[in-house]
């Protein structure tokens, strides 16, 4: 037997209640959405120096300023010859047959006495060494300058005569030259044609002593005599250096007495006609120029 106990209306579904905190979040929601996106457009791009700039509604992005302290100048290859410094000593001078009495002159050069200088030799023509020294010595003195060279020359026409040959050795000395080249042209007989490089022995009397400068002054001579050739289109000399271009003395002031690396290259012989056309050429005397130049940078980067 059942009880169903006393009746009651079926229970209505109860209806849900709007609730305060639900209708704050909806008011609250999108206005700090709002600011946030303010402050971050406007305080973040002045926290970040310029990065992103944001606006209600749109962002845009600029790219932030960079700054270096690195100039056109600092991006450029260090020129090659810098901190060198080369000498180069032209031959003889325009006016030593002026002076015969101070360039006849004998000077010490540690193995015996010699002149103090010389006139020089010419071309048939009369077109003088030291002519022709000069003029190479000024186009050799341009390009090693613009390599980054300090270059000094031992005259540059500027005094009467010489200077005599101890002094011209005491010239490069004096710098601490890396470098020194004596430019000449031989006066040897027709038919002897062709460039050679003089290169110091080995002197150890009185006053001289080349044996420090025996070897590194052989590595210059033969970079000078290769680039020579090659520039120049030329072949070494057929009557000394037995084909090679290269010769060893040691009775040449300039050398003896030279305490830092130094050569001689006799570029051509101006007493044969072919040698001649050459030597009076300013296209081939910057050649020459060239060719000296190159031997020179080559020996100094080893």
């Amino acid at each position: 037997m059942s009880y169903a106990g006393p009746e009651f209306e079926s229970p209505q579904p109860r209806r849900p209640r709007r609730r305060p905190l639900t209708l704050a979040l909806a008011v609250l929601v999108p206005g700090a959405l709002l600011g946030w996106l303010l402050y971050e457009g406007v305080g973040g791009a002045a926290d970040s120096g310029g990065g992103t700039t944001v606006a209600v509604g749109k962002v845009t992005s600029t790219a932030p300023p960079t700054t270096s302290s690195t100039t056109a100048d600092d991006r450029k290859p260090p020129l090659p010859l810098k901190g060198k410094v080369v000498v180069i000593d032209p031959g003889h001078n325009l006016t030593n047959f002026r002076h015969t009495a101070e360039i006849n002159r004998k000077v010490d050069i540690g193995t015996n006495r010699k002149e103090c200088d010389t006139t020089g030799t010419s071309t048939n023509s009369g077109y003088a060494e030291a002519k022709f020294t000069l003029d190479v010595a000024h186009r050799l003195r341009t390009l090693l300058e613009k390599q980054g060279a300090t270059v000094k020359l031992t005259q540059d026409a500027d005094r009467p005569y010489g200077p005599c040959v101890d002094e011209r050795a005491r010239i490069g000395n004096r710098a601490k030259a890396d470098a020194v080249v004596s430019i000449h042209a031989d006066g040897a007989g027709a038919g002897q044609r062709g460039y050679h490089v003089i290169m110091p022995g080995r002197v150890h009397k009185g006053i001289a002593d080349t044996r420090r400068i025996v070897a590194p002054s052989a590595t210059l001579g033969k970079r000078i005599a290769a680039d020579f050739g090659r520039a120049t289109g030329t072949k070494p000399a057929n009557y000394v250096g037995n084909g090679t271009g290269m010769v060893t003395r040691t009775d040449l002031g300039g050398l003896n007495l030279s305490t830092v690396p130094k050569v001689f290259i006799e570029c051509g012989n101006m007493r044969d006609s072919k040698d001649a056309a050459l030597l009076t050429s300013a296209a081939w005397r910057q050649k020459a120029a060239q060719g000296i130049s190159e031997g020179i940078v080559s020996f100094l980067h080893g």
